[in-house]
């Protein structure tokens, strides 16, 4: 695929909003340096101010794969570029941006797709120089610079992420994977023990009296249950 065209605007609603009412750009990406209403997952909003991060949205030509890897394959290629060997990065499930901090995950950035005719839109926010104040969430919100990780300029960093997005037969090698095979979660609808990530993008979760093959839209709030060990 030839190099992404990239539309660059100082505030936008959404950039996801902004490539759904434009179909006639075909594939393009869309980088806002603020949103006003920027989405989240499901009904969450994604809180957007200047300078804060990078809003992102992408349309592309649908790949040949589950939806739910999709998601996967584009955040993984988000943390390869931006983790180092001393803050690696890792994707919580289904596709959150994540790393350990002080014994605890953090979640640096979000992802979210909607297909609209031919085209697939993929939405990402990372936070980078800071993150907004959410109280209660059991996956506190942080950012690249709040951990110590050079946070790039959003414009250079959206270009490497474009190019990345048009290699989908490429697997990236995020540093870690959570929850990982015998981690115990919770989520709103119950609780378990991770048995594996599977390959079209589910969760394997074992519960009382069976095995749980989890879809994104299955599962509302997944958390540890308890304290984890990991490391900072």
């Amino acid at each position: 695929m030839s190099a992404i065209p990239l539309v660059h605007f100082r505030e936008l609603d959404s950039t996801q909003a902004f490539l759904q009412r434009h179909p006639e750009l075909g594939t393009c990406g869309v980088l806002a340096d603020t949103q006003t209403a920027g989405r989240g997952r499901g009904e969450n909003t994604w809180e957007s101010a200047v300078g804060a991060g990078l809003w992102l949205s992408v349309a592309l030509p649908p790949p040949a794969l589950p939806p739910g890897l999709v998601l996967q394959r584009a955040m993984g290629a988000v943390a390869e570029l931006l983790q180092t060997k001393e803050r690696p990065l890792g994707l919580k499930w289904p596709n959150d941006l994540v790393a350990w901090h002080e014994g605890r995950l953090v979640k640096l950035g979000g992802i979210l797709g909607e297909l609209q005719g031919d085209r697939m839109i993929l939405g990402l926010g990372v936070n980078l120089l800071s993150a907004p104040r959410i109280p209660n969430r059991p996956i506190p919100p942080a950012s690249l610079a709040g951990l110590g990780l050079e946070a790039p300029l959003p414009l250079a960093l959206a270009q490497k992420i474009m190019k990345a997005w048009s290699r989908w037969n490429r697997s990236p090698h995020p540093a870690f994977l959570w929850p990982s095979p015998g981690d115990t979660i919770t989520w709103e609808e119950g609780q378990g023990r991770c048995t594996q990530w599977l390959e079209d993008g589910r969760l394997e979760v074992r519960v009382p009296g069976g095995t749980l093959k989890l879809s994104a839209g299955d599962v509302h709030g997944l958390s540890q249950l308890a304290q984890s060990p990991h490391p900072c």
